[in-house]
């Protein structure tokens, strides 16, 4: 996670809690335990009796009358998830979600989250600002009509935060081969975003007078087959073209002289930096295109009394950035009212073209009086060359009924996460911790 300095903006913590715990009450309600069926002549007349007797003809009649099955599966739940790093990033997001699915083989579902940042990180105190905070608010609404094998969905989310805005849509096809053994998936995303600056005293100039946006544009295709009883794997491909300017506002860029950017230590201290830098510290620049292309293999194999997930994702763009993550899960079952998981992740990055530690710059121009800046710059570590390894543990609590017990389930997970930075300013590794706390019921 990478940072720069923002004014202060203070969010309304006591809100976002209040409103977590009433979202845990109303999950827990909507799950009651089974009870046997009350098939007695009594339990009819309960149901439906008025202010007059039954007449027998009447009873039988309704008696031998059937409902339409109910088939729709409803979701709701809840999670409080919490990051927070050596390098003084924490954040909490508290989000809720429901839906609805199997309604004649249509289905609904929404989600709202928010993000509350609080940072103080290297970057921030290297521009002489000790902390920011800001909060974002997120939602998103979709839905799928699948009947049979052929079948579409669409979605859309919106962000908010002071001095950014972003919003989409996305639409899908689906399409079953094979008795549903092979199942061949293609869709297209857009997004639209629009960034724009608040001042120090957290006042923001409206997007008319200030904003840059960005466009972008996301295909993918993908395929999942049944690779046995036991085994299911999927092929996904994603291609995403972005056109707009990236660049951070916030974020400045030190400049040094030839003579010494060779010598700048990785993981220069701020004081380092301000001692031995160029006087002008020029605004981050970006390229205003990015082509990404990324490629997802799953694979999940469930033994007796477990489950295996693997996945292995390589990404490639044209800003030369090239990476690879795995990631493997193995979830035990404990019992039919516990589940417990190992989890771990490795990423590999190599760092865009244009990365330098220490960017150079000098005198140009024909009078000497200008400086000749590099066209590209950047001081966003995540471009660069790093590698990260994650682990951590997971327990899921199935609380419904002995017929059911995974109607209600409250979950807790816990992750550490290493990165080494392998060429930067200001860090040389960070360690991060996440966690989140889920309840989810489901009637």
């Amino acid at each position: 996670m990478q940072l720069t300095a923002k004014p202060r903006r203070t969010p309304h913590l006591r809100h976002l809690l209040l409103l977590f715990a009433a979202t845990l009450a109303v999950a827990t309600a909507k799950v009651k335990p089974a009870v046997a069926a009350d098939t007695s002549d009594d339990a009819e007349d309960r149901a439906t009796s008025t202010d007059r007797p039954e007449k027998p003809s009447e009873k039988k009649k309704k008696t031998d009358e059937k409902l339409p099955e109910d088939t729709a599966i409803k979701r709701v739940g809840t999670e409080m998830a919490g990051y927070d790093d050596t390098d003084h990033v924490t954040v909490l997001t508290p989000s809720i979600h429901g839906g609805i699915e199997n309604v004649s083989g249509a289905s609904l579902s929404a989600s709202y989250l928010v993000d509350v940042v609080s940072a103080a990180s290297a970057d921030i105190v290297s521009t002489a600002s000790n902390r920011w905070q800001e909060v974002r608010q997120a939602g998103s609404l979709s839905g799928q009509y699948k009947p049979h094998d052929f079948g579409v969905g669409i979605g859309g989310s919106i962000s908010d935060e002071p001095d950014y805005l972003s919003y989409g849509f996305y639409g899908t096809i689906i399409k079953d081969f094979d008795e549903k053994n092979w199942t061949l998936t293609g869709g297209y995303g857009y997004s639209h975003d629009t960034a724009g600056r608040c001042g120090a005293d957290g006042a923001c100039t409206p997007f008319a007078v200030f904003a840059r946006d960005l466009q972008r544009g996301s295909f993918n295709l993908g395929v999942a087959w049944v690779v046995d009883r036991a085994s299911l794997a999927s092929l996904t491909t994603d291609v995403v073209i972005e056109n707009g300017d990236q660049s951070k506002v916030y974020r400045y860029i030190p400049m040094f002289a030839p003579n010494v950017a060779g010598s700048v230590p990785n993981g220069a201290s701020a004081d380092y930096v301000n001692a031995n830098r160029l006087p002008e510290r020029p605004l981050e620049q970006l390229p205003l295109e990015r082509h990404r292309f990324a490629l997802t293999l799953r694979y999940a194999h469930r033994y007796d009394g477990s489950t295996l997930r693997l996945e292995e994702r390589f990404y490639d763009d044209d800003w030369g950035l090239v990476a690879s993550s795995t990631d493997a899960r193995w979830i035990f079952d404990v019992g039919r009212r516990f589940a417990l998981w190992p989890h771990a992740r490795v990423h590999l990055q190599k760092s865009v073209s244009f990365w330098e530690k220490a960017y150079i710059s000098g005198p140009g121009g024909p009078n000497q009086d200008a400086w000749n800046l590099p066209l590209y710059r950047t001081g966003d570590r995540e471009l660069g060359p790093l590698w990260t390894t994650e682990g951590g543990f997971g327990i899921k609590w199935y609380l419904g009924s002995d017929a059911e017990p995974r109607a209600l389930q409250l979950g807790l997970s816990g992750d550490a996460m290493y990165t080494a930075f392998t060429n930067d300013l200001y860090l040389t590794s960070r360690t991060a911790y996440l966690g989140s706390l889920t309840l989810e019921a489901e009637w």
